[in-house]
């Protein structure tokens, strides 16, 4: 089969056009301070702060395991990220060197990826094994106790969707801002039916993945009820995935100031169209300063 083009394809420097240089200087272990370490406890939501400049690494500490991640900007928690815009001008499984990019009308990468364990997966280290799956997953969503309810019958309150709402309580955000995620370390595609499928989580105790914060961040993540998914969730063979279940580390990190010297944190998207609609078009830019009062 030909090999179709992207509908999504990055000019020469432009935001798209990821310095790949400066981004593998940033995984120098001798040019960070860890500042920060926290472990999401199994079935569990946790929330923290990432400020711009910083690294981020999310751990499976014990054995495979899945994560739900949400981010938000930190001083503008209506800035969040967009995961369907992120699958068109990134992929549908991110890896190193991709952005996770925010809602509209800001659109900008809110991080950037620079570091997998899992990167190599797959058949022959192509990302892909056998039956078409692949790691990092923007093709689905959280699990949620809505869906579980009209599959099963039951409530259950530590799905991916409610520990996240219980972990962003404390910042003052609602289950109206939890959103759709990123799978960390979660195997996916799609099958013959263009169904959607998971697969066992092909993590091992140590892997990792890092994300560098272009902005300041809340981040939020859920150690999935489902465990590694190599137990079905609904359906005739469901059974309780307790046994699967592991912890998942987060660590935060300042970099070397050397390391960051030329990069600054992303601006908004340059649109300052009025949607042809009448009367002055926004200036974004202008907006943030008077509502944050932050550049």
């Amino acid at each position: 089969m030909a090999k179709v083009p992207a509908a999504y394809q990055a000019t020469r420097g432009s935001i798209l056009d990821v310095d790949r240089d400066f981004y593998a200087r940033l995984t120098d272990p001798a040019a960070r301070t860890r500042v920060e370490a926290l472990t999401v406890p199994i079935r569990e939501g946790l929330a923290w702060r990432v400020p711009a400049g910083h690294v981020l690494r999310l751990s499976t500490l014990e054995g495979p395991q899945v994560g739900d991640l949400n981010l938000w900007s930190l001083h503008n928690p209506r800035e969040r990220f967009w995961a369907s815009r992120t699958r068109q001008l990134q992929r549908a499984h991110v890896s190193t060197f991709d952005r996770l990019w925010s809602t509209l009308p800001y659109l900008r990468p809110m991080a950037t990826i620079i570091d997998d364990t899992l990167a190599g997966y797959g058949v022959d280290g192509s990302g892909v094994d056998e039956e078409g799956g692949r790691v990092h997953d923007l093709l689905g969503t959280r699990c949620d106790p809505y869906v579980n309810r009209l599959l099963t019958g039951e409530d259950f309150d530590h799905h991916c969707h409610s520990n996240l709402v219980r972990a962003v309580a404390p910042f003052g955000l609602t289950e109206f801002d939890v959103h759709d995620v990123l799978n960390v370390f979660q195997c996916t595609g799609l099958n013959d039916d263009d169904q959607y499928f998971m697969k066992a989580c092909p993590a091992r105790e140590g892997d990792h993945l890092e994300l560098f914060a272009e902005i300041d961040l809340l981040c939020a993540l859920s150690c999935c009820p489902g465990g590694d998914l190599s137990v079905d969730l609904w359906g005739p063979n469901a059974r309780d995935p307790l046994a699967t279940c592991h912890p998942i580390g987060v660590e935060v990190y300042r970099l070397d100031p050397s390391r960051l010297e030329g990069w600054q944190p992303p601006g908004y998207a340059p649109y300052r169209g009025g949607h042809g609609l009448h009367g002055p078009a926004i200036d974004w830019a202008a907006e943030k300063r008077r509502r944050f009062g932050v550049e």
